[in-house]
């Protein structure tokens, strides 16, 4: 089953992005074969603010596992969080019912 998190990071909180973010991007390396696809939310300015991943995961517990193990998690980066089932229906140009 699919979910899908929206996160938005706390305000000001860019400096600590960036240094948690190797550790961010080696926990998702680890867990690569749970992640259907994802990446950072940008502001106008281009930075990064939030980060949208849609996991595929046996319920939501196995999901919100996978979230909260996250170092972006664990170091506090977001300020809300939301968790969703979901389904992809079109991807990388192919569309699926």
């Amino acid at each position: 089953m699919q979910f899908i998190l929206i996160a938005h990071d706390r305000p000001a909180s860019l400096t600590l992005r960036k240094q948690v973010r190797p550790d961010h991007l080696a926990y998702l390396t680890a867990i690569a074969a749970s992640i259907v696809f994802g990446g950072p939310m940008l502001d106008e300015q281009g930075n990064p603010c939030g980060s949208m991943i849609v996991y595929e995961a046996a319920d939501r517990a196995a999901a919100e596992a996978l979230i909260a193990a996250d170092p972006y998690t664990t170091a506090g980066l977001f300020g809300s969080t939301t968790l969703n089932p979901f389904r992809t229906v079109v991807r990388d140009g192919v569309v699926t019912a």
